[in-house]
């Protein structure tokens, strides 16, 4: 069992998306194990289901949608800190910023 603030899409998904926002250092029961928030993630966002490690493939609606490119605890933030795209090469964090579609 999830916590009501976290929503698993396919049951092979590796990310729980947050439906609520989630404020560092709250509590959150992630597949019967309670592990503490280690940074504010916003609604609409992953976090880890489960330990990864750089190279796993993140699953979100039971599909990949890019890689790890470091370790990330249960419960972390996944996104462009800690994942890339392994479909769209030159999206990344820079880009995204600066508004550009490539």
């Amino acid at each position: 069992m999830n916590d009501p603030k976290l929503i698993l899409l396919a049951e092979n998904d590796n990310v729980l998306v947050c439906i609520a926002d989630i404020v560092e250092g709250d509590a959150l029961a992630i597949e019967g194990e309670v592990v503490r928030a280690a940074a504010t993630v916003g609604a609409g966002h992953k976090i880890a289901r489960r330990p990864l490690r750089a190279g796993d493939k993140i699953v979100k609606y039971g599909a990949a949608i890019g890689s790890a490119t470091v370790g990330i605890a249960t419960g972390e933030w996944v996104h462009g800190h800690n994942m890339q795209s392994d479909y769209i090469p030159t999206h990344d964090r820079k880009t995204a910023a600066q508004g550009e579609d490539r």
